[in-house]
């Protein structure tokens, strides 16, 4: 007489900001239904719950996200960008990272879900720690899932730190304040970073009223 084993369910989870610090594996992660008022991000098998972005984050952040859409409808070139979207979860081999804006260039269509972006941008917080992620870790973790370019926005040193991944080797580019960044992903679009960090300044300045 033959026997079968039925694969155990598995769990559907309902997380909150609680639930910080909680042991769970990918595939726990991506059936997770996640409660609103945090920042949920698995990092080597543990949940990560982060405040959500500032404004001094999402503002400049925005102001990239209409530039690249002016770029698609008004110029030549602009067919090249697919789309680019803000607070976008990429899936890394062991983690599960919340990009501050993704880019797809090249496709021809519009991305699947779940598809690796062409470009990865992250807007540095305040603290070591912060910084030591978005330099080493998240550039270690995109460059090992295909993501061709990573921007790494930084109002604390005041630049924008361009890593080029490709099958000549890895390139890093810092460019100053006073410079802007073009990338030959995106043929004719232009970054002028004093500009992009003029509106981190300006947000950083605001305070609640008493």
């Amino acid at each position: 007489m033959s026997t079968s084993t039925a694969t155990p369910a598995i769990r559907r989870l309902r997380l909150g900001p609680h639930s910080a610090g909680l042991l769970l594996t990918p595939t726990e992660f991506d059936r997770a239904r996640f409660q609103e008022g945090g920042r949920y991000e698995l990092i080597n098998g543990v949940l990560v719950v982060s405040p959500t972005p500032s404004r001094k984050e999402r503002r400049p952040n925005e102001e990239l996200g209409r530039w690249l859409w002016d770029y698609q409808e008004e110029h030549a070139q602009g067919s090249l960008l697919d789309a680019t979207l803000p607070e976008e979860m990429i899936e890394t081999k062991q983690n599960r990272r919340r990009a501050d804006r993704v880019i797809w260039a090249g496709l021809g269509r519009d991305p699947e879900e779940g598809e690796t972006p062409t470009i990865v941008v992250e807007f540095v917080s305040a603290g070591k720690v912060n910084q030591e992620r978005d330099y080493i870790a998240k550039r270690a973790e995109y460059r090992e899932i295909g993501v061709r370019e990573y921007w790494v926005v930084d109002r604390f040193r005041r630049t924008l730190t361009v890593f080029r991944f490709g099958g000549e080797g890895d390139q890093e580019r810092v460019i100053s304040e006073k410079q802007n960044y073009e990338t030959p992903l995106l043929p004719g679009f232009v970054l002028p970073l004093a500009r992009l960090l003029a509106l981190a300044y300006r947000w950083a300045k605001t305070k609640k009223r008493s």
